[in-house]
């Protein structure tokens, strides 16, 4: 595998692996505050219809990643009114999202974007930062991206940022996920506390689907993220909740699902299902205990019946 190859296969990994990594980052902060946002395939693939529905009805790619993350939040918002305020169990509450937002992007794919309208779109373009781009292998897959993929890893550092563990905002979003009741006697509102890490979570989600829709593929097919809101929840969990576990976590999954392609064209005979199996394995593994770290917040999952 020669150095073409090489950095071919770590240029499609990152195109890849930054709509997870911003999805991913919104999924831990809903996490943390105590609520799984199962629904983030939904969230993604709604983002990215209407990403390019707007794109294509207005002739603009800004309108088109402003109506994603609108998706996303009107997802985010049925999410919210029935796992945090209705206590619904958010298992259920995410499969539901996930077979809805499948059935209205496919039925409205093929209404509103019949005859090739969702095909060459207005989309953004790469933008090669001079000099540093030009370094082998790394270069053209960091220093590459559209204006679209560096607001993404922006966005990811922001919250990073504003959410550590370290800030007063990340603090509560931590008190509320450990422990829900303490922290509402203490007088933290830990409903809002979590309504706001669905909201931040469906954001990302939705801004995650404009990503690939309008700066990856730069069109909209049915059932187009295939799974890839999943491994955002997949990140999470293998990431241990913490923003580096996930930046590698996501990194991994972008390269493997680059050599899911890379590998064949090369002659090297390793079955396809191995390759696109070894994101979920690493997370049973994750899952199971094995991978050192921080644990999962202890009221995840659990509905807060306390004080609002």
């Amino acid at each position: 595998m020669n150095t073409t190859m090489i950095t071919e296969i770590f240029t499609s990994g990152a195109a890849f692996a930054i709509p997870l990594l911003l999805a991913a980052t919104g999924e831990s902060i809903s996490e943390r505050a105590g609520v799984l946002n199962l629904s983030m395939e939904g969230i993604m693939l709604c983002g990215a219809f209407t990403s390019v529905l707007a794109s294509a009805t207005t002739g603009s790619a800004v309108l088109g990643v402003l109506a994603g993350i609108g998706a996303g939040l009107i997802f985010g918002v049925m999410n919210a009114l029935l796992s945090v305020r209705c206590r619904a169990d958010q298992i259920v509450i995410g499969v539901a999202a996930n077979a809805l937002a499948l059935g209205l992007t496919t039925f409205g794919s093929r209404i509103l974007l019949g005859g090739g309208k969702g095909n060459n779109v207005p989309a953004f373009d790469d933008i090669h930062i001079p000099v540093i781009s030009d370094l082998p292998v790394i270069g053209p897959a960091l220093f590459g991206q559209t204006a679209l993929g560096y607001l993404c890893l922006a966005v990811v550092v922001a919250l990073a940022v504003i959410f550590s563990g370290r800030t007063m905002m990340g603090i509560r979003v931590d008190a509320v996920g450990e422990d829900a009741t303490s922290a509402g006697w203490t007088g933290l509102a830990v409903n809002r506390t979590r309504v706001l890490g669905v909201m931040i979570a469906a954001g990302a989600g939705g801004l995650a689907g404009a990503q690939l829709a309008l700066s990856e593929v730069r069109s909209f097919s049915e059932n187009m993220t295939a799974g890839m809101g999943y491994l955002a929840v997949v990140a999470v969990i293998a990431g241990r909740w913490r923003v580096a576990g996930i930046v590698v976590a996501t990194l991994f999954f972008g390269i493997a699902r680059a050599l899911q392609f890379a590998l064949p064209a090369v002659g090297v005979d390793i079955p396809y299902a191995l390759l696109v199996m070894l994101p979920y394995v690493i997370a049973i593994v994750a899952v199971a205990g094995f991978v050192g770290g921080r644990k999962a917040p202890s009221c995840l999952t659990v509905p807060y019946v306390g004080r609002i």
